[in-house]
Order: structure tokens, then C-alpha cells, then sequence
């Protein structure tokens, strides 16, 4: 068995439904079930006897250690986190608690429980931990692509505390011998992101007519990748990534932000047509955010050298099954926009 935390998220949603699809080993997730959290998510997987769920605050490290002995996973696959750039700037100590204390909580619950195992049980066992690009800062337009030797310099609440959140498990494998691996991503997208995320925003904004809020001059460059790529590199580090190593994960796919939404645009005229006329005269360039980070770029080489994982999705065909998957899951939609969710879009844009 593995353990997944933030299983009901975007991200940790998508990783069970792939390892589900292609492994008879079953997981439990671990979620609070927060607002980004949506147990609809994993519907199809809600009666499949290899996969259990906890409601359980990660903070809470005797609970999960409860679970991890009596369950006796081989790993411990840590996606839980609060993540977007934007709800940090404006309450900051959600992250710090969940990003930060939570991480620490599961560090010292894995190594209380790993300490116990013996033999091939304690050979074998793995803490990998999910983290982002945005740990790195920002780069300049000509600048060479974050490796992972960049040296760190986080640039919002949210970064800072996953950069907090890599250094506990890098120091947890160096001072304790924990059997760590840590991946750095850049900006995913695909099924189930919650609709505050830039493309399901678009999206969604989009279909219903309502404005399209791009930050300052639209210019700020991301490197995108596939969720469910993003995911079977997860599985490989998994299975054949070094203890105390971290790797980078990117999509190859640079693109500015402005771009990005005028390829959702394009295709949702296409496939679903407006009679007003195409959806780019929804753009609205709004005031930026604070400390708004202008380029984010991975070098992925080392997890292609070493590993030999490779994206498979260009950001073309991705982002045509992204489209796709919300033009037909609109109930799904529906039902995640939520009174608290209009409330959030409500205070962080209508000031803009």
C-alpha cells in the first residue's frame, strides 16, 4: 500500500486515478476536505476496494502515525498543500500551517514509523514530497532554466512555504537518514484543477460570458505541463529515484500568460461557439499582483537522464483534452462553484 495526502485535490486526485489504472497496489488518501478538496473527484474510484480514504488533518502527526502502523505503507506520496500564489498574499498563516507545520508533522510521523521497519520494509520505504517551481523565484528573459541546483529565493507567502516545506524534508534525509525524494513541478493543468487556477478560470469565465482577468501586460511566462504527465513522473521517481535526491519535472512548453488564454479562446470557438462573437473580447488586463513573479522555466533533464521520463503531452494536445474535459463535465463545474468559491473571486478581482 501507499499513502497519498491531498488525494482529493487537483493534482493527488489525478495521481490515484493513474496509479489505480495502471497498479493492483492500494492507497489510502488522506484529506481534510478543505475548499479545494472535492471527494467528487474520485468518484469513479469511491467502491474500488483498493482505495481507502481518512479524513484526517495532516498537522495531526499521531493520527497519521496510527494509520501507517497499522496499515504499513512502502511509501508516503505528500501532495497536501494550500497553493495558490494569490489566497497566500492574502492570509498568509493558512499556508504556513498547512505547507510548513503539516510537513513537518508527516516528516516526523514517516520517521517515528520508519525507524520501526526492518529489513526489506525499511530498504524499500519512500517519503516523496510534491513541491513547485516557484521555490526558485523568477527569472529574466534570458535567463537559463531553474535546475535543481538553483539556489532558492521565493518570492510570495505560498513559495516561501514550500521552500520551507523542501528544506525540512532535505534536512530530515540528511540529519535522520530518511529515505526522502522531492520533485519540483512547474504550473500544471488538466481534469478537476478547482477554477481559481488561471486555464479552468479562463474556461469557465469564458462560457458564461463573464470578463477575462489577465494580471499587468499578460507577459508573465510559464513553463506548462500536463497533469497526467506530471503524474507518471511522479510514479518513476518513485520507483527508481535516489534517496535524498530532488528532480524536476517540466513540460518544455514556455508560454506567456496572455497566450495561454487566448489558445482556450481559440478552442472554445471552435467547439463551442459564441453568438456574441469570439471569446477574445472577454480579455480585461487588470492591476497585477503584488510580487508577481515574471518567468518560471524547469530544466528537466536530470529525470530524463536518470530516469528516462520525458513529457508526452505538447501544450497543443493538452490543453485541447483540458478544454474538452470541462466542456463535458460542466455539471461537475456547477456544483464546485460554491457561495465561498464566488465570494473568493469576488474579493480577490472585483478590486482590480
Amino acid at each position: 500500500m501507499i499513502f497519498v495526502t491531498g488525494g482529493a485535490g487537483f493534482i493527488g486526485a489525478n495521481f490515484i486515478l493513474d496509479w489505480l489504472a495502471g497498479s493492483d497496489e492500494p492507497v489510502l488518501n488522506i484529506d481534510l476536505l478543505t475548499y479545494a478538496g472535492n471527494p467528487e473527484n474520485l468518484a469513479s474510484v469511491e467502491h474500488d476496494p483498493r482505495y481507502r480514504f481518512a479524513k484526517l488533518d495532516i498537522c495531526e502527526r499521531d493520527a497519521v502515525l496510527a494509520l501507517m502502523r497499522e496499515l504499513r505503507p512502502r511509501a508516503l506520496v505528500h501532495f497536501a498543500a494550500e497553493s495558490h500564489v494569490d489566497r497566500s498574499i492574502l492570509g498568509p498563516g493558512e499556508f504556513i500551517r498547512t505547507n510548513v507545520d503539516g510537513s513537518f508533522a508527516l516528516l516526523e510521523a514517516a520517521r517515528a514509523y520508519w525507524g520501526e521497519l526492518e529489513g526489506a520494509e525499511r530498504e524499500g520505504f519512500r517519503f516523496l514530497h510534491v513541491s513547485t517551481d516557484e521555490v526558485y523565484g523568477s527569472l529574466g528573459p534570458d535567463d537559463p532554466a531553474f535546475s535543481e541546483t538553483t539556489p532558492y529565493q521565493p518570492n510570495s507567502p505560498y513559495s516561501a512555504s514550500k521552500a520551507a516545506s523542501d528544506h525540512l524534508v532535505r534536512a530530515w534525509h540528511h540529519t535522520y537518514g530518511l529515505p526522502t525524494l522531492t520533485t519540483n513541478c512547474s504550473n500544471n493543468y488538466g481534469p478537476y484543477q478547482f477554477p481559481e487556477k488561471l486555464i479552468p478560470l479562463m474556461i469557465t469565465n469564458a462560457l458564461a460570458g463573464s470578463p477575462l482577468p489577465i494580471y499587468g501586460d499578460g507577459m508573465n511566462v510559464r513553463d506548462w505541463l500536463y497533469v497526467g504527465d506530471h503524474c507518471t513522473a511522479i510514479r518513476r521517481v518513485l520507483e527508481a529515484g535516489r534517496p535524498g535526491e530532488t528532480y524536476n519535472i517540466g513540460g518544455n512548453d514556455e508560454m506567456p500568460n496572455i497566450e495561454v488564454v487566448r489558445s482556450v479562446c481559440r478552442l472554445l470557438d471552435r467547439l463551442r461557439p459564441d453568438p456574441a462573437g469570439p471569446r477574445e473580447r472577454l480579455l480585461r488586463f487588470v492591476t497585477d499582483r503584488p510580487g508577481h513573479d515574471r518567468r518560471y522555466a524547469i530544466d528537466a533533464r536530470k529525470i530524463g537522464r536518470e530516469l528516462g521520463w520525458r513529457p508526452s503531452e505538447t501544450f497543443e494536445s493538452g490543453i485541447a483534452k483540458t478544454v474538452a474535459w470541462y466542456l463535458e463535465h460542466q455539471d461537475w463545474v456547477a456544483r464546485v462553484q460554491s457561495g465561498a468559491y464566488r465570494e473568493w473571486i469576488a474579493t480577490n478581482y472585483e478590486a482590480r
